[in-house]
């Protein structure tokens, strides 16, 4: 008895040393998180960067080349090896795939079970994180260049600067990214690669968006600039007037975020401030742990990250955490040693640390759960790119006489073809959205439809679902298919339920061709996208394997049923 009270003991200190690094004294402070982690597991490696926490579920990337995931209740999910170092970035988009480059360039998408969907090489590792649009476009920095690709690895188009990042690329509020330059050049680009360029004066330390024109920047002396207004303007430092209704940060920002018409900063000497953009006032200001380190004598780490949601608003670094509650009450903070990387801190309300001993650790900080939209996967969208159906200056002047057509569809598959798709993509959408659904023979159309496959976002993906369920001929029907599965992503469910729904209800399709393009698109859908879509998929797969469909048919669904195990 008395040797099993003393593991239980050593067990208790042993998890409790990331949390209990400070005095007795600093765990009656008022707000001060004095608990051990609720679980931990090994690593088997020093992890690279933050957690990423993303439908019930983070991942963490390691030095040793290995991407492991666990659930949120700390049970190891998959692990998967690059076979290679890996460079300190991973990104989940909304379906749960990860996003990381080796560092020799080569850029790997998993699923949200482990298993590899696609590669491509960058040429260069990756220089901060991939970022993921709203249509689940994927945004890839590397050194002086931002490349975009689909969720299925094509290229849309790619624009080279001339200076490195000094800020990392981040989503914008209108789907498209911000980011600065060393060279003091900050660029809005949106979705399709069409950028607006500022040259300032001063290198600035962060960005924010708070609508789909304006860019307020912050400077290391607190002052602030807005980019994109219908004229710029600018707070100096030796400005003593109160001419322009705008506060200038009493210390200089290591981080801030937005969110409505607010923004909230973590400065350089540990307070927390929020900051009203439309009343242009400092709302209320409190110490964060940071703060408090400071205030100890010692020098905290400088890499800060911050979140600013429904809950309140969160200051996160490889010393610690802190919330703060929207009206500036400090709920909580805890201090952090031997970390890694940066701590993540999930919807559930649970901090992810990694340590330097190879241990992933959780604290269950909060019992509120981020109310989120959520469909299949993640949170939803905030908006969309207009994809989705034929634009309607271009369905204006169509159709088009056959020779035109041609060398329009030449052109098409060309941008298409060389990812050079760009700002052209809301016209070659709708072109060959068109041409899918014209009098023009059926290989144009058999064309058009694959070409939306290779350009196509989960935005299209009601369109080609309701084009397969009214076209009656069966190659047009398989087309539609295999351009859905040539995407990969249906956040809904739509297409898999009408799959679903096409071989289960009387008088459903019997033709082989477009059962087999069916088994395929599904195959292809449950591979990228993993649970849920499988289970629906599997039963899918299930009843076209049997001896009652045709043999071509049946074997395909066996093939993709092997695919998934």
């Amino acid at each position: 008895m008395m040797r099993s009270f003393l593991k239980k003991c050593v067990f208790f200190l042993i998890t409790a040393i990331p949390a209990f690094s400070q005095s007795e004294g600093a765990g009656r402070q008022q707000g001060f998180f004095s608990g051990g982690p609720f679980w931990r597991q090994a690593l088997g490696g020093v992890v690279l960067s933050l957690p990423d926490v993303q439908v019930q579920s983070a991942v963490v990337a390691l030095d040793g080349g290995n991407i492991r995931a666990y659930s949120t209740n700390g049970t190891p999910m998959w692990n998967y090896s690059a076979m290679g170092r890996i460079s300190p970035y991973v990104t989940r988009s909304r379906e749960g795939t990860s996003y990381f480059s080796r560092t020799n360039g080569i850029l790997i998408a998993v699923n949200r079970v482990g298993r590899e969907l696609w590669r491509h090489n960058l040429e260069s590792p990756l220089s901060a994180k991939v970022v993921v649009g709203w249509d689940s476009r994927l945004f890839v920095p590397t050194e002086k260049k931002i490349s975009c690709y689909t969720a299925s690895g094509n290229l849309l188009w790619t624009r080279t600067f001339e200076s490195p990042f000094s800020i990392a690329p981040k989503l914008d509020r209108s789907g498209g990214i911000i980011l600065a330059l060393e060279n003091n050049e900050v660029f809005r680009i949106d979705a399709f690669g069409n950028a607006n360029r500022w040259t300032l004066s001063n290198n600035p330390v962060v960005l924010l968006s708070f609508d789909r024109q304006q860019i307020l920047v912050l400077y290391t002396d607190g002052t602030m600039e807005i980019l994109g207004a219908l004229e710029d303007w600018f707070i100096s430092a030796e400005s003593e007037t109160n001419s322009l209704p705008f506060p200038r940060l009493p210390s200089g920002p290591l981080d801030a975020v937005s969110s409505g018409g607010n923004f909230a900063a973590t400065l350089n000497d540990g307070r927390v401030v929020l900051v009203s953009f439309n009343e242009r006032k400092i709302l209320w200001s409190g110490d964060s742990h940071i703060r408090e380190i400071i205030n100890n004598g010692t020098r905290p780490e400088p890499e800060v990250e911050m979140l600013y949601d429904e809950r309140g608003i969160y200051i996160l670094s490889k010393n610690g955490a802190t919330g703060f509650s929207h009206e500036g009450r400090r709920l909580w903070y805890m201090f952090l040693q031997n970390v890694a990387a940066v701590p993540a801190f999930g919807n559930d309300g649970v901090l992810y640390a990694g340590g330097r001993d190879w241990i992933l650790y959780a604290y269950k900080i909060e019992d509120r759960i981020l109310p989120e939209r959520i469909s299949l996967y993640g949170p939803a969208a905030d908006g969309v790119y207009g994809t989705g159906s034929p634009q309607a200056s271009l369905q204006a002047v169509f159709p088009l006489n056959e020779y035109e057509l041609r060398i329009k569809f030449e052109q098409a598959a060309s941008a298409i073809n060389s990812g050079r798709v760009g700002a052209n993509e809301l016209e070659l959408t709708s072109l060959l959205m068109m041409v899918s659904t014209s009098h023009f023979g059926i290989q144009y159309r058999l064309n058009a439809l694959q070409l939306l496959g290779k350009i196509g976002s989960h935005e299209t993906i009601p369109w080609l679902t309701n084009f397969f369920y009214r076209e009656i001929d069966p190659t047009l029907k398989s087309a539609a298919a295999a351009a859905i599965g040539a995407i990969g992503v249906d956040p809904q469910g739509i297409a898999i339920r009408t799959f679903f729904d096409s071989i289960t209800h009387a008088g459903g399709i019997r033709d082989e061709q477009v059962l087999t393009a069916i088994a395929s698109a599904t195959g292809a859908l449950c591979r990228f996208s993993g649970p849920p879509l499988s289970e629906t998929g599997v039963r899918i797969l299930t009843l076209l394997s049997t001896d009652r469909q045709p043999q071509i048919v049946s074997n395909r669904a066996k093939r993709e049923l092997e695919s998934l195990r």
